[in-house]
């Protein structure tokens, strides 16, 4: 049983793991039954068998770990069901049409504001399109005609309904106080407990960096690309290890958009603090709006990019000997910053190979492990009152997760002899040294 596995869901290790999911959903993990139901969606529907293709291609969706669809048939047609988030997508397919619709909020009033939004909106969608319905709810809707509509073609269409229709309730709702949630009886809210962790969390993290930017010994302005590592770790290590929906997700999506885009006419101390405001509005934000996106939902599709090892490899080699001169001129916490961006950075954009996805976790639960520990995670890998390590429990671990995917990566081998266990950044930079070197060759 691997580490992933006991996070999300799998096997007879799942009790004395808390369930909690880390990190965005991906779609890039599936069986090779579901790549045999994807085979038998195209052949049938070139042997224009819809509905037979159209039953294979559900099979393909299917996540048993997320329960993301469900189907029932009828004398007339196939009824389905897809979770995204916090949003169910509905529809019927017969032998003529297909039809898709998720419910995103409901009004009671047809106000101009936000119906001017959803016509904004409207131009940005490829395949689907924003409506009202008889009954008041804004609704996003994607039809097609059987004889049109290849698995090709529905699997990017619904993954847009389903995103879109994810993305936009919480925006929608945060903006235009007047619009009510509606389809939201599948959403399964966080205990209490959890939600405080998290929120004090975000709110000490936020804290920190902010004060580490402002009071730190490390001049912001001559060492602004220092500050920058400190920042982007933040932002993607809070979108992985909270988990965040709505407002706070758009944020921080939003403060990466600022980076990934930068406008070459801004320094990177003027982005640095336009970044700092924002996080600072974050900081501000009352605890029970927080709490309103502290949720756990299924997904159906994932926004990460699929990428082989070799994308991690060209990242550590051109990141990782930044942190160089930081460690050797005592600004340790910069240092740490520049590993944790690029693990946290990898999971906020990629869908990397499943071992290095499971040994990027375990690089936070050890750099993060007040954190896990306050969730209720068994394992202590990183004491931070000492500053020791439980060496024998990481080495058990990463040994698990290697031997875990030994059957479709042979050539999976993680010397630990070669850890370097002087500090904490000491050790992550050895960590990310070996995940560079490691043999992802997968065995199909």
């Amino acid at each position: 049983m691997g580490l992933f596995d006991r996070l999300f869901g799998n096997g007879s290790e799942e009790q004395t793991q808390p369930k909690i999911k880390f990190g965005r959903y991906s779609d890039s993990y599936k069986s090779p039954s579901s790549y045999e139901a994807w085979d038998a969606a195209l052949e049938k529907f070139e042997a224009k068998e819809y509905l037979a293709s159209y039953r294979a291609f559900f099979d393909y969706l299917r996540d048993e770990n997320e329960d993301n669809v469900k189907l029932r048939e009828t004398e007339t047609g196939i009824h389905f069901d897809l979770f995204q988030g916090s949003k169910k997508i509905s529809g019927f397919v017969d032998d003529q049409k297909l039809k898709a619709e998720s419910k995103v909020a409901h009004t009671e009033k047809f106000r101009v504001a936000f119906m001017r939004r959803l016509v904004e909106l409207n131009y940005e969608l490829e395949y689907s399109r924003f409506a009202l319905d008889k009954e008041g709810n804004i609704t996003i809707i994607f039809d097609t005609y059987t004889i049109d509509g290849s698995p090709y073609k529905l699997y990017y269409a619904l993954k847009e309904v389903a995103t879109k229709a994810d993305k936009q309730d919480d925006l929608l709702l945060d903006e235009f106080k007047s619009l009510k949630p509606v389809d939201v009886d599948h959403l399964e809210i966080l205990s209490d407990e959890e939600k405080e962790v998290k929120c004090d969390y975000i709110k000490e993290q936020i804290q920190r960096t902010l004060d580490e930017v402002d009071n730190g010994r490390l001049n912001k302005d001559k060492y602004a690309g220092g500050v920058a590592y400190l920042l982007l770790h933040l932002i993607y290590k809070l979108d992985y290890l909270i988990k965040p929906e709505g407002f706070m997700m758009e944020v921080l999506e939003r403060l990466h958009r600022l980076y990934s885009t930068k406008d070459e006419k801004r320094s990177m101390a003027e982005l640095n603090q336009i970044i700092c405001k924002e996080l600072r509005t974050l900081l501000e934000r009352p605890r029970e709006e927080f709490y309103k996106e502290m949720y756990r939902v299924p997904a159906t599709f994932g926004i990460t990019m699929p990428v082989s090892h070799d994308r991690v490899v060209s990242l550590i080699d051109a990141e990782l000997h930044q942190m160089d001169w930081y460690l050797d001129n005592g600004y340790d916490k910069i240092a740490l910053a520049i590993p944790g961006f690029i693990c946290s950075y990898c999971m906020f954009i990629y869908a990397i190979p499943h071992p290095g996805r499971e040994l990027f976790h375990l690089y936070f639960e050890i750099t993060e492990s007040d954190y896990f520990k306050a969730l209720g995670f068994p394992n202590y890998y990183y004491d931070t009152t000492t500053h020791t390590f439980d060496k024998k429990a990481i080495k058990k671990t990463i040994r698990r997760i290697v031997d875990d995917h030994r059957d479709r990566f042979h050539k999976l081998v993680f010397p630990t002899g070669s850890l370097d266990f002087t500090t904490l950044a000491h050790f992550a930079r050895s960590y990310l040294q070996i995940i560079r070197n490691l043999d992802m060759t997968k065995v199909d």
